[in-house]
This record gives C-alpha cells, sequence and structure tokens, in this order.
C-alpha cells in the first residue's frame, strides 16, 4: 500500500527550535602523535545507574568508541559516532580537525543516548548530521545543522513529538532543499516508511509520501564524491583509522582508540571517627559515700559539720 500526499503536512512547531541545543565550548584540544587519539571520558555513578551498567569495583565495564562517518571539506575533516559500552549507547560524539587532521576538538555537545550515522556538505558553509535516540530503541531523530562550515551546530528535531524511528536517507540539493525517508521500525502504527521534503534547510519538513514498503530518494549522488578517503576499525591497532588514498595506497591521517575508558562504582569512604572534644575540666573529686553532694556539683566547699 501506498499513500501520495497532495497537500503537505508540516510536521515541525516552533517547539523544536526551542529545544534546540548549544553547541559545547571550552573544549580540550586532542593532539595527533601518530598514535591512536583518546578522547576523555569519565564515566560517573549517574551513568552507571540511569543506563543500567552492572560495573563492579572488581569487573569494570569497557567502555568503546565506534565512529560510523567521516567527511571532509577542505583542509577540514569530521567525524561522527558514539560511545558505548557491550549492550548500551552512551553518548554521541562529533569529532572535527581543522588542520587537515593534527589537531582534533570536540565540536557539539554529547548527546546522552543518542548515536551519529551521516555526515553531509552543499558546499562550504552549509552541512548536516543526522542522528537518533538509541537507548533503548531507536527513536525521535534529529539534525545537527551548521551554516558556518562547521565551526558552530545546533539541534533539530525532525518531529514535534516522540515517535520510534530512524532516518533511513536523507540528501540536499542545495542550502535549502532536501529530502528524507523515515523508517518508523516494524512496530509502527500504520505505513512504516514516510518521505518528506524540506525548503528550509532542514528546520521544517512535509511529509510528501506514505508507503508499507521501503522508498527510495529520487536524487541521491550516483557514487561517494569523497573516493580518496575511507574511514575503517583497524584490528591491529584496535582503532578508528581515517585514512587518504595516496597513489596506489591508503596513507593514515589520523586515528581513534576503540577502546576509550571503563566504567565502576565509586570507592566507598571509610567514615572517619568522630572529632575529639576538647578536654574538659575534671570532676571535683566524689564524696565519702561514692556520689556527688549537691554542693560539690555546684562548685560549693562542703558545708561544716556542727562540733558536739
Amino acid at each position: 500500500m501506498r499513500w501520495v500526499l497532495a497537500a503537505p503536512i508540516v510536521v515541525m512547531t516552533a517547539w523544536a527550535q526551542l529545544a534546540a541545543d548549544k553547541p559545547a565550548s571550552d573544549l580540550s584540544v586532542l593532539e595527533n602523535s601518530g598514535k591512536p587519539i583518546t578522547p576523555v571520558f569519565q564515566c560517573t555513578e549517574e551513568d552507571i545507574q540511569s543506563f543500567g551498567l552492572g560495573c563492579t569495583e572488581e569487573e569494570p565495564c569497557p567502555i568503546y568508541l565506534e565512529l560510523s562517518a567521516f567527511e571532509p571539506l577542505g583542509n577540514q575533516l569530521f567525524a561522527v559516532g558514539n560511545i558505548h559500552s557491550a549492550a548500551n549507547t552512551l553518548y554521541s560524539i562529533v569529532l572535527a580537525s581543522a588542520d587537515g587532521g593534527k589537531t582534533w576538538r570536540e565540536a557539539f555537545q554529547r548527546l546522552r543516548g543518542a548515536s551519529l550515522d551521516r555526515i553531509l556538505f552543499s558546499g562550504f558553509e552549509n552541512g548536516w548530521i543526522t542522528g537518533q535516540i538509541v537507548n533503548p530503541l531507536a527513536r525521535d531523530p534529529f539534525l545537527l545543522i551548521t551554516s558556518d562550515g562547521g565551526k558552530n551546530w545546533r539541534r533539530q528535531p525532525i518531529f514535534s513529538e516522540s515517535r520510534a524511528g530512524s532516518i533511513q536517507q536523507i540528501w540536499f540539493d542545495s542550502r535549502s532543499t532536501g529530502a528524507l525517508v523515515f523508517d518508523g521500525g516494524q512496530s509502527s502504527d500504520g505505513l512504516r516508511f514516510e518521505l518528506y521534503e524540506s525548503a528550509t534547510g532542514g528546520d521544517n519538513w512535509m511529509v510528501r509520501e506514505a508507503s508499507d514498503q521501503p522508498l527510495r530518494l529520487k536524487r541521491m549522488p550516483p557514487a561517494p564524491e569523497n573516493a580518496d578517503w575511507r574511514l575503517h576499525a583497524d584490528a591491529r591497532s584496535k582503532s578508528n583509522r581515517i585514512e587518504k588514498r595516496q597513489g596506489g595506497s591508503w596513507q593514515p591521517v589520523a586515528s581513534f582508540s576503540v577502546m576509550i575508558g571503563s566504567c565502576k562504582p565509586p570507592p566507598v569512604k571509610e567514615q572517619e571517627p568522630p572529632p575529639e572534644t576538647e578536654t574538659q575540666t575534671a570532676a571535683p573529686p566524689p564524696s565519702a559515700t561514692g556520689t556527688l553532694s549537691l554542693p560539690a556539683l555546684r562548685g560549693e566547699p562542703p558545708p561544716k559539720r556542727p562540733k558536739k
């Protein structure tokens, strides 16, 4: 079954712009020394609890970096993916280099429970990164959008309400016109595949077609534009390698460690003994009966006994 919608239905609202994230700032520079680069990851107790990680002090949970897409833009390089444990996706990650791979930085804040999987540019200024929340299931697809060549990115949801599914295909002909195919998944209530178009650079999307059979974008590049670049996982160095073709061989430009850290509960702090109090004034000596008399408690001299 297939429906072609004659009248476009706008699915974006002003809420999406209000919910946009701001680019992260003051991020440390990652130097490329020729060895695999390891982005900093500090696991917190909140991460362990919110992601249901079964980490212990004796058996920490290893944490991995997975890069799923790479795109060169002149002398700039971009790579995106996620940080994950053996069973859970923890955060998204955007890595960028402005000097051909000598130094790197994280160009956008890490999004909890999200993964990024595609990068495309139209010219040298406008670009898009596709992503979705994947923990526990794929849902709420979004774009990271730049209009200044990747210096700054902003998050733009595809839908105004939460929906299960992910972006299957996307393409932009210019800085403003583009299309995407949304896959609602096997549990989709209705037609699983939907075709959307945008005339606002990805800020708003209009549904054009829906079908229970896979849809394909009519306008897609026939072949990869960057055939002289590749991103792949290298088992020998245990790294995600970015390589460029030079002559008949591939030469490494940068690599990122697959394993970047571990999660374990914080050490249990030993309870400190209570602080000692100041030395108190010595108590008056006991009375003859072994108990303190009332005058003694008051610090008064004992009463004189009458003479017999």
